[in-house]
């Protein structure tokens, strides 16, 4: 039985990092685990600074992820960390998730996974031959009441699904902000760092797997069209993707980081032939459950009236609102328990532990591989 805390160490999230200070609170709201290490930034001196934040011993601030991991991997079992997380810019997760599993540690990415189909192909089979855990932090599927709607769909309370409608709108990138030097936004336009999509990898990425998250079924093929509305901007900042499931239901995708006003309006609604459900991300603890035969129903996180994978992952009572970083927060937790049983010699399915996998990360990449495709050709529709 495990009964320490889990060591991890950190590779990117420096002190002016927005993802980086989520993904440290959310893995350490439970107090089971701790920072032991870290290499958060190309800038030796910035990341002496975020090490020495967070009451580092200096000698386990690192100067990159290569030292990091050479170092960690020789120190005795009873020191060295169990998992990194890796919270870079996109085109660097493939390298540093690749050295990691060879040094033998577990890991958490952030999303997308890899910039690229085939990287995140080979680093599935990475993690088969290593036969380490890896987690992908799609962090809305940690919300109880996403894991609720995620019961019905599947669950049959709608009947055979017919529409899937998801959007993601924000308005941040509405100006051509990266000309300003504001960092999230210079990665995230520059396609040597954010790969061959800006707004669709961001933030798509999240309906793609939400879709499929709540209502269990794959997207088979798709019809896609990026727009880039800003003036000098490389790639895309809107798009819109019509969507055909396996079962052979429809469904309507938009993304959008130039919608003036919005912020995170992540918004998924499913229909049925007996019924649909609709969650907003601004509105976390509520679902609305729809009926052909009887009223609508608010669903509330945390009451007696969910199912109990719902009342899991709610943490409080109801009417003290639970949110994002207790989402991310649910994600480590399964992911921490599925350390507890690696770590005791059981044999391990991630699937199991519901927190998203390297198999979710390809999805995500063919995903958004078939929507430049798609968009590229003219809005051609092409099979995932």
């Amino acid at each position: 039985m495990q009964n320490r805390k889990w060591r991890m160490g950190m590779v990117g999230g420096a002190l002016d990092a927005f993802i980086g200070v989520v993904h440290r609170r959310a893995a350490l709201i439970d107090g089971r685990a701790e920072l032991v290490g870290g290499a958060f930034s190309r800038s030796v001196a910035k990341s002496q600074a975020t090490g020495r934040e967070y009451f580092l011993s200096s000698e386990r601030i690192y100067a990159n992820f290569q030292e990091m991991f050479a170092v960690e991997r020789r120190k005795p079992e009873g020191e060295r960390m169990d998992f990194v997380i890796i919270v870079t810019p996109n085109d660097s997760h493939y390298e540093i998730a690749m050295a990691a599993l060879s040094a033998g540690f577990h890991v958490v990415c952030d999303k997308p996974m890899t910039t690229t189909l085939a990287d995140a192909q080979r680093l599935e089979r990475k993690v088969k031959q290593t036969g380490l855990l890896f987690c992908l932090t799609h962090n809305y599927t940690g919300y109880p009441m996403v894991k609720e709607a995620r019961s019905l769909a599947r669950g049959g309370d709608l009947g055979k699904i017919r529409r899937v409608v998801v959007e993601y709108p924000q308005g941040w990138l509405a100006t051509r902000l990266e000309a300003s030097g504001q960092k999230q936004a210079l990665w995230r336009t520059d396609p040597r760092n954010a790969g061959a999509t800006c707004c669709m990898g961001d933030i798509g990425s999240h309906c793609e797997n939400l879709s499929e998250y709540v209502t269990g079924l794959k997207i088979k093929a798709l019809c896609a069209d990026l727009t880039t509305f800003v003036k000098g901007r490389t790639l895309d900042d809107d798009g819109s993707v019509l969507l055909r499931f396996d079962n052979g239901a429809r469904g309507i995708l938009w993304a959008s980081q130039i919608a003036v006003g919005e912020e995170n309006g992540l918004f998924i609604r499913v229909y049925g032939e007996k019924g649909a459900l609709a969650w907003r991300q601004t509105e976390p603890d509520t679902l609305i459950v729809r009926r052909l035969d009887r009223a609508d129903e608010v669903r509330r996180r945390a009451t007696p009236f969910v199912s109990k994978a719902s009342q899991a992952a709610a943490h409080i009572p109801p009417g003290h609102p639970e949110g994002f970083h207790d989402a991310f927060a649910n994600l480590y937790r399964n992911f921490f328990k599925a350390l507890a049983a690696a770590h005791a010699g059981r044999k391990v399915r991630e699937s199991d532990y519901d927190y998203p996998t390297v198999h979710d990360g390809v999805r995500g990449m063919a995903f958004l591989e078939a929507v430049v495709r798609s968009s590229r050709a003219g809005g051609k529709w092409v099979k995932l």
